[in-house]
């Protein structure tokens, strides 16, 4: 005799038209009780709802696509089927009923762990690994069972959601060897859409150029330092109107002997005493401990046609504003002539990315990882200033400070900032 359970979709709160994603079982499957019938998935959670008995699928109610809501239909279980070892729960026994007219039992499926709290539900598993992956409970729970982290798989559901085939082939093509499993990003990673693939000479002529090496290694590390450090930018003025005067005036002078100073080198003499005065800027994060340096290695963006490199001033607290002056037009040169070496590319504490040859008002520059900040550099510009009685003509410079959070809060980048402006209007500080 046939013992008919109507499932249907239990209390899952003010949920309406929650859409079914997926379908975990076929007509004439065996299931337990507890086990997942079918995926919903809302704007807050993804959910399983669960056979209420244990026995034999008879009739599936939906397909994927359809919207259901509390107390929909969506599948017929018949109980009497249920195995010798599965345990019927959830049916009550009935009189004995004529075999030609089964007993139909309507029993709302129990409501699943994962609606208790439902944002909790939407956390995925992997996101201790870095990664978001879009699967269900019940393929997480198989994944789980076979070792795989879902994270790894490529989903080929809507939307790219991971389904129980995927787990499957994934396992397969690493036993096959035909796929091998990834290594864990120590910084993890981000569940990102593909990168569109357009066909441009569709729309007209065009022409193809490979990236030079250099943009293609900066281009790497400009896009992990962005997508991983919550940086925020604070912008100063620096009147450095008699500096430069000082500048020219010094440039004069030692015409004869070939010395001659730049507005960089001043910034970068400047730079170091304000990272002995804020000594958090001249640090690294290191998993939960933050490294403070005790050397001073300032890095300074320099323009070549193969694109910008970084090399580094090392030791600029022990060098006078004439000497990182030398230092700063021998590695330009050597960055232009493309025969910079790896030792003067790295060390650096603290990076200053000048555009002042250039132009620009403004710019958010990005953190240099390991670094904790960068500053920005733009073309200075002759102002009117009110000092109390009459507006003055003043040089000034836009000065972009950028920040990772985690270390530097505003207000510490901030007076940090307004420091670094002092400095530069009274470069007689520094000695200080």
């Amino acid at each position: 005799m046939s013992q008919i359970v109507e499932v249907k979709v239990p209390d899952i709160g003010d949920f309406k038209d929650v859409p079914v994603i997926e379908i975990l079982v076929k007509v004439g499957d065996r299931v337990k009780a507890e086990d997942s019938l079918i995926t919903l998935e809302s704007d807050k959670a993804t959910m399983d709802v669960p056979s209420p008995v244990s026995g034999v699928v008879t009739e599936l109610k939906v397909k994927v696509g359809d919207t259901v809501a509390e107390g929909s239909l969506i599948a017929l279980v018949d109980a009497a089927k249920a195995g010798a070892g599965d345990d019927p729960k959830g049916v009550q026994s009935k009189a004995a009923t004529p075999a030609a007219i089964p007993a139909v039992t309507s029993i709302a499926a129990p409501v699943p762990a994962t609606l208790a709290a439902p944002v909790a539900v939407a956390v995925p598993a992997a996101a201790a690994g870095g990664n978001k992956a879009h699967a269900s409970p019940s393929v997480r729970q198989f994944a789980r069972e076979l070792g795989v982290d879902v994270a790894r798989v490529t989903g080929s559901g809507p939307k790219g959601r991971i389904t129980q085939a995927d787990v499957q082939a994934f396992v397969k093509g690493v036993m096959s060897g035909a796929a091998a499993v990834p290594s864990v990003s120590a910084g993890g990673g981000l569940d990102l859409l593909p990168w569109p693939k357009i066909d441009f000479s569709k729309f007209g002529e065009i022409e193809v150029k490979p990236l030079s090496r250099i943009k293609k290694i900066s281009g790497q590390n400009l896009a992990r330092n962005w997508a991983m450090i919550p940086a925020v930018t604070y912008h100063e003025d620096a009147d450095i109107t008699e500096l430069e005067a000082f500048r020219v005036q010094m440039n004069k002078e030692h015409e004869k002997s070939g010395k001659k100073l730049t507005m960089l080198a001043f910034i970068i003499k400047a730079a170091v005493r304000a990272l002995q005065e804020f000594p958090e800027f001249n640090t690294s994060l290191d998993g939960d401990n933050l490294v403070y340096k005790k050397y001073f290695n300032i890095a300074f963006a320099a323009d070549t046609p193969n694109g910008l490199v970084v090399p580094v001033v090392k030791e600029a607290d022990r060098k006078s504003v004439f000497e990182i002056a030398a230092d700063t037009g021998a590695l330009s040169k050597k960055a232009r002539e493309g025969k910079l070496g790896p030792a003067e590319m790295s060390g650096a504490c603290f990076t200053v990315s000048s555009l002042g040859g250039i132009g620009g008002t403004y710019f958010a520059p990005i953190v240099n990882a390991p670094e904790v900040a960068i500053l920005g550099v733009n073309k200075s510009a002759m102002k009117p200033v009110w000092d109390g009685k009459q507006f003055v003509p003043r040089l000034l410079l836009p000065l972009s400070l950028t920040a990772d959070h985690r270390v530097i809060d505003g207000a510490l980048a901030t007076r940090f900032n307004v420091y670094l402006a002092q400095l530069l209007a009274d470069f007689r500080r520094v000695i200080l």
